[in-house]
């Protein structure tokens, strides 16, 4: 119990001080160990054009370079510098358990959330939560990147390693994918001019 009684310079330092304690007690803080508890034991740095795992990853048109990788964050997040080649994107389809963020480096996309249909370009960010179906497409020539952040991470960079190894599936080995990491397809790419 913290005592909050004593009104005198040091009787403040001493309840600061009692404060952080009791912060750092992880047996009383609600933040205890189970939940801040991370993998990662260092920061670091991956380098432009690098991956994490000295790997990119093609898949849909698409090369795919992660910077923060599920196993850094005891699943918390994970983050992929995505470049788009082809016009075009994924199937419409939806997360169980994660959101997804996207931050436009350069060129331009179209997104469907649910029903909402927005146009990205450079310095624009699009949220996409969970259970809600999504999809994006990049709609011209010109280079096109983003960032793709997804919370919790859950198995998706194994995802994306093993649609990798997937170029010419068929639609069930794709659904059949999705459903294994957390994920539902429920209509067709993006269609557009």
């Amino acid at each position: 119990m913290i005592d909050k009684g004593s009104s005198d310079e040091s009787g403040g330092l001493l309840f600061l001080r009692e404060v952080w304690s009791n912060f750092c007690n992880f047996s009383n803080n609600p933040f205890n160990q189970k939940v801040m508890e991370i993998k990662a034991k260092h920061g670091f740095k991956i380098d432009a054009g690098q991956d994490r795992f000295n790997e990119t990853l093609t898949f849909l048109g698409g090369t795919f370079e992660c910077k923060v990788s599920a196993t850094d964050s005891r699943d918390g997040l994970c983050v992929f510098d995505t470049t788009k080649m082809t016009k075009g994107g994924p199937p419409f389809h939806f997360h169980y358990t994660q959101d997804e963020w996207f931050y436009i480096l350069e060129g331009e996309f179209i997104f469907k959330i649910g029903d909402d249909i927005f146009n990205a370009k450079a310095g624009d960010s699009i949220f996409a939560p969970r259970q809600i179906p999504h999809t994006f497409a990049k709609i011209n020539d010109a280079n096109a990147r983003m960032l793709v952040v997804y919370q919790p991470a859950g198995t998706i960079d194994e995802f994306f390693q093993q649609a990798s190894q997937l170029p010419d599936g068929t639609l069930r080995d794709f659904e059949r994918l999705y459903r294994i990491h957390g994920m539902e397809i429920v209509g067709p790419p993006l269609k557009f001019e």
